[in-house]
């Protein structure tokens, strides 16, 4: 998550202090996600032009249910898929795997959404944007308890789609009940957390026929929903803390199991834009001539 949190609202009404601040705090990222796929230099720097300029064209449709952060990426991953097509270059690597945790204009089929949770097409916004709070409130609980095994077996069983096996193996947990456990008791709260949340009962029944089991819910709809709303991705701030080393243990190891073992893409840019060694005149050069686009397209609008 970004330190910055952007005035959707000033955003909408096409502000030039807005996104020009957006454009200051979140250009080094995007370009680190570009920059492992994209080789030339100049065309790095055409895809994060065209990232820009895609999201002030399209803000005014911008879903709440995706954190703006995300909003960025998914315009800034389909934009990178567009050079290399046009350029006739390879296919991304895990371009289907990228489609399925960038959820902006690359959106989820029907099958893959939580429709499968609660039924009628109706209810699915409604559903993805509760169930994707449920599952936020579990994980940040267990992350103020200091619960990070707990929190690295469910991230692995829902963002990795491990098994029972190999996750008590990796964690060195007692046996496979031991996974069964947790994950029993993660279902169980995230009922507790329906029950506050949803007092309709919407989305209960389907939580809590998971709960009983220990194994029904955990399908692809709550996998679905971990990834696109970015439910576990750390602050970054706790990112900066883990490449200048002063973080605690605990931490310190989700950190690295989500950026590297779950392999991450949102937070593995966010990293190596903390890593990044372009100097800082560079980029602050880079920056002024995206801000320089934006801002005629702004003006244009403000003309219309």
């Amino acid at each position: 998550m970004s330190e910055l949190k952007p005035d959707i609202a000033r955003l909408q009404a096409y502000d030039d202090d807005a996104w020009l601040s957006v454009e200051r705090e979140y250009s080094g990222r995007l370009l680190a996600y570009v920059a492992k796929r994209v080789k030339d230099r100049e065309a790095r720097e055409d895809v994060l032009q065209e990232t820009m300029l895609g999201a002030v064209r399209g803000i005014a449709g911008y879903d709440p249910t995706y954190t703006f952060e995300q909003y960025l990426f998914g315009i800034c991953h389909n934009r990178t898929i567009d050079h290399l097509r046009r350029r006739r270059l390879s296919t991304l690597d895990h371009e289907d795997e990228d489609q399925s945790r960038f959820g902006i204009e690359a959106r989820a089929t029907d099958e893959e959404t939580p429709s499968r949770v609660v039924r009628g097409q109706d209810l699915e916004t409604q559903a993805r944007s509760l169930l994707a709070r449920l599952l936020r409130s579990w994980v940040q609980e267990t992350w103020a308890e200091g619960e990070f095994t707990r929190l690295m077996v469910i991230e692995a069983l829902l963002h990795g789609g491990w098994r029972n096996k190999d996750t008590w193996q990796r964690f060195g947990l007692r046996d496979e009940t031991s996974v069964a456990g947790i994950k029993f008791r993660a279902l169980a709260r995230l009922r507790e957390l329906a029950q506050t949340e949803d007092p309709s009962g919407k989305l209960l029944s389907a939580i809590a026929s998971g709960a009983e089991s220990g194994e029904a819910s955990l399908d692809m709809s709550l996998e679905q929903v971990w990834r696109d709303a970015r439910v576990s991705c750390p602050a970054r701030h706790w990112l900066a803390r883990s490449v200048v080393g002063s973080l605690p243990e605990g931490p310190r190891e989700y950190v690295r199991f989500h950026a590297e073992e779950m392999a991450c893409p949102w937070c593995a840019a966010n990293l190596e834009d903390l890593r990044q060694s372009t100097s800082a005149g560079e980029l602050e050069a880079l920056v002024e001539r995206v801000q320089a686009s934006t801002l005629r397209y702004l003006r244009s609008r403000a003309r219309g």
